[in-house]
């Protein structure tokens, strides 16, 4: 049934007339403006990553951060194909991680209980990220000193990997902490960093990007779907632009 005002409009057309008239009245108060060109903001700006150019440390001390650019270089070496990881930048992503939530695992449930389980059940420790580093970076140093009296991060190559694949098979034993699981963790992270958008401190220059042609954080890919097999050659686009944004740093 339709109903008639007092005027004769049904009330649909009062309805649209009035929503009509009050958005353009609020149009008019917000004084809106035409913006041009590009936005000076960066992603996240309210609750964002600490950038690449954030300078020094975060949470790691100048020891600390030396100990892991040594194991992120022998993770990750140099060759032909890329950059090693310290020069990737896995450090600095490791590094930012630690420093934010990701670090004393803030949003996982931590109050236990912390049984040991099996391998399909994954990660069980009541250690977080921050104190797991800060106890195996101390406890290789302390390893390393005991048998080679210098640090790691000053042993010869090969002896960092002799070290590094003692810790990958558990032939060593660490105080404090198991030196698989610390292994495991660096390794895990060392790889997120290396291949993670570059806004997050790795993979400087998209160095990992290129090497295996991910075009990218692009907005749309439709004129790409049907080409298979096919090399595109496309620019890697991180979340704040192309790879020569982060030449600067």
């Amino acid at each position: 049934m339709t109903e008639k005002t007092p005027k004769g409009l049904t009330r649909r057309q009062l309805l649209v007339s009035s929503a009509t008239t009050l958005a353009a009245g609020a149009a008019a108060t917000a004084k809106a403006a035409t913006l041009n060109g590009l936005p000076q903001w960066v992603p996240f700006d309210h609750n964002g990553p600490m950038h690449y150019d954030t300078p020094g440390w975060q949470f790691f001390t100048a020891e600390e951060g030396r100990e892991v650019e040594a194991i992120v270089e022998r993770l990750i070496p140099a060759d032909d194909l890329s950059v090693s990881g310290k020069d990737a930048g896995c450090a600095v992503f490791i590094d930012r991680q630690l420093a934010g939530e990701y670090g004393t695992f803030a949003r996982l449930y931590m109050q236990g209980p912390f049984a040991k389980g099996t391998p399909m059940q994954g990660d069980q420790s009541p250690l977080v990220p921050q104190q797991r580093y800060r106890l195996g970076i101390a406890a290789l140093t302390g390893y390393c000193q005991k048998q080679y009296q210098k640090a790691f991060s000053a042993l010869a190559p090969q002896e960092r990997d002799k070290v590094l694949t003692g810790l990958e098979h558990g032939d060593i034993v660490l105080d404090g902490i198991d030196a698989k699981f610390f292994f495991q963790q660096v390794l895990g992270n060392t790889m997120e960093g290396f291949f993670a958008d570059p806004i997050y401190g790795g993979n400087r220059d998209m160095v990992s990007w290129k090497m295996i042609g991910f075009p990218g954080a692009r907005y749309d890919y439709r004129d790409y779907i049907a080409l298979h097999n096919q090399k595109l050659n496309l620019v890697p686009l991180s979340i704040i632009g192309s790879s020569a944004w982060n030449k600067k740093g």
